[in-house]
């Protein structure tokens, strides 16, 4: 069974890379781009899914860890380089990677002393932690400032962002499956029945920050490097609002339905582009359409695989 999933998890790796010259060669690069942003964005979604939707927090900081991912990665590869090899797409793979482990460490010092806090008072939280990692890029002027970075080597396309996307899904979907995921889910269900069956509500809440904020940061680093300029504005407030829409419109605690709600805000702004004025009046109609007809998101709970078994089998 291993080695069938290992055999497809190969092939779908070979074709997100033949798939990446085709798209290259024969899309636009308005369109390619387009694409590629809706990777970050299922990105985004799948790991703000495990604290909001699978853990039962309500982070609105997500940001935050975005931006420190960012700003980690793109100084490996242009402040800080000691090294040609960061030049690299092994080199910028390996300062992605770090701006994740970054963002986890975010995590942590931002998850250990809001253990004891929940819903509003836990967004208030993280809010407060997204700004003031925002106004710490805004006034170091070691990390650019109000300027921002340029100059950061454009390695990051379709490939790359999406065999994460692939990558983050394999490995929360594992995780969620695991007797760590369970009980992450348990702290969501019931906090004190969870904590009379013997379960550490603490280490768990803990968990679910540090892997949410890595793979945040591992978006973060493939924003930056595929900008190849980040500056503060890119993650504002409004940002992780956005994030926390994707989370919501695709059902809270399902995956599959965060990577729809991931290419749903990010592709309805550009496919409303010709209704320029009523744009922005457009897009939150749709919104709250959605959530009249589906209060629970698209997916709710459930995975998309899920609800096609129950409609087979009924």
């Amino acid at each position: 069974m291993k080695i069938i999933q290992k055999s497809i998890l190969l092939i779908i790796a070979l074709a997100i890379f033949g798939l990446n010259y085709f798209l290259e060669d024969n899309v636009d690069g308005y369109v390619l781009r387009v694409i590629i942003n809706c990777g970050i964005g299922m990105i985004l979604a799948m790991s703000l899914n495990l604290i909001n939707g699978c853990a039962g927090q309500f982070s609105l900081g997500h940001a935050g860890f975005m931006g420190v991912g960012a700003y980690a990665s793109a100084l490996i590869t242009t402040v800080l380089t000691l090294s040609p090899f960061f030049k690299t797409d092994l080199g910028v793979g390996c300062a992605i990677l770090t701006g994740g482990l970054a963002a986890a460490v975010a995590g942590y010092l931002v998850g250990l002393p809001s253990l004891r806090l929940r819903g509003d008072y836990l967004a208030i939280v993280t809010l407060g932690f997204g700004e003031i990692i925002r106004i710490c890029f805004l006034n170091f002027e070691q990390v650019g400032g109000a300027r921002g970075l340029p100059g950061i080597p454009r390695v990051a396309n379709f490939f790359w962002v999406y065999l994460w996307v692939v990558v983050t899904f394999v490995a929360l979907l594992r995780l969620l499956r695991s007797s760590y995921g369970r009980a992450i889910l348990s702290v969501r269900e019931n906090e004190i029945a969870a904590e009379s069956m013997g379960i550490n509500i603490a280490h768990y809440k803990i968990v679910a920050f540090v892997i949410s904020s890595f793979f945040a940061g591992i978006a973060g680093g493939l924003f930056a490097h595929f900008q190849s300029f980040i500056d503060p504005n890119s993650f504002v407030f409004n940002k992780s609002v956005e994030v926390v829409i994707m989370v919501v419109i695709g059902g809270m605690g399902s995956l599959s339905g965060a990577m729809l709600g991931g290419i749903i805000v990010t592709l309805l702004p550009e496919l409303l582009r010709a209704f320029d004025n009523y744009r922005m009046v457009i897009f939150p109609l749709i919104l709250i359409i959605l959530m009249l007809v589906r209060p629970r998101g698209i997916f709710g709970h459930k995975e998309i695989w899920e609800l096609f078994r129950k409609k087979a089998s009924s």
